[in-house]
């Protein structure tokens, strides 16, 4: 797992925050987070837990894998394929059978593609 880069965390998560027009105050009710906590987080003095960084998620409507991404938890890629896995299962048109079949079917894509990009190539 990366380490958590808090300085640009915490720069996101105030830019964040004033896009949406919220005091610190009242993201840190809204996140259930302490005042200071989150002003220490901000300020990159601490490292939330993955769990904060998913209320504080929650709280400024944003998706938590983008905080992870921020916080180094995840890589660019891995948000992608996390993302496309919880909007397959959220589809309420689908039944659970059908939800199952396309995630397996995007992970044989996502196998194939990944051991395509790892074979040299020859022209």
């Amino acid at each position: 797992m990366a380490s958590l880069n808090v300085g640009n965390l915490g720069e996101y998560l105030r830019e964040q925050r004033r896009q949406a027009q919220l005091s610190l105050r009242q993201l840190a009710e809204a996140a259930g987070v302490s005042n200071p906590y989150l002003s220490q987080i901000e300020r990159g003095l601490r490292k939330p837990s993955a769990d904060i960084l998913q209320q504080l998620a929650k709280a400024l409507r944003i998706s938590a894998e983008t905080l992870y991404v921020q916080a180094g938890i995840l890589d660019e890629r891995d948000r992608d394929e996390v993302e496309t896995r919880a909007v397959i299962l959220a589809d309420p048109s689908i039944s659970e059978r059908q939800k199952q079949v396309l995630l397996q079917i995007y992970e044989s894509f996502r196998k194939e593609n990944e051991s395509d990009a790892t074979m040299p190539q020859t022209n």
